[in-house]
């Protein structure tokens, strides 16, 4: 049974983007090979869990969205009681209230993306630099 086999599922080769070994490489020049590896796919690890985070929170936000407008607009159409021109002006306000609003959360989830990552950085320093020094000093 050859070494590649035996690796659970989850510690498994992960692609490492060009970046992210620049950066492990640029601050740790002195590690291991190993040590270097196993924080590139713990960076990898965490940018793909907010890449995840990001896309299920804009996925069901987006379908939710979508629904709530499509129900108002089939609720209002149905009763007749406005003029459909008011309607359709209505709706527009609404969808530009909605992209402002989601357009507020794509940023917002993108600064807690930068934030997982910088708190990562940062757990990654004080676990291999406590001193508080920079590396390459």
């Amino acid at each position: 049974m050859t070494d590649e086999a035996q690796v659970p599922k989850e510690r498994a080769l992960v692609e490492v983007s060009p970046q992210t070994k620049a950066l492990v490489e640029k601050e740790m020049p002195d590690a291991t090979t190993q040590v270097q590896q196993e924080t590139m796919a713990l960076f990898e690890a965490i940018k793909r869990r907010a890449q995840a985070e990001i896309q299920g929170a804009s996925k069901f936000t987006a379908e939710a969205y979508l629904s709530a407008v499509q129900q108002a607009r089939e609720a209002i159409e149905s009763d007749r009681l406005m003029d459909p021109e008011r309607i359709a002006y209505t709706i527009k306000l609404m969808e530009m209230d909605a992209k402002q609003n989601w357009d507020k959360i794509l940023h917002e989830m993108s600064e807690l993306g930068d934030r997982l990552a910088q708190s990562a950085k940062e757990a990654w320093d004080s676990l291999f630099n406590p001193s508080g020094t920079p590396p390459n000093s």
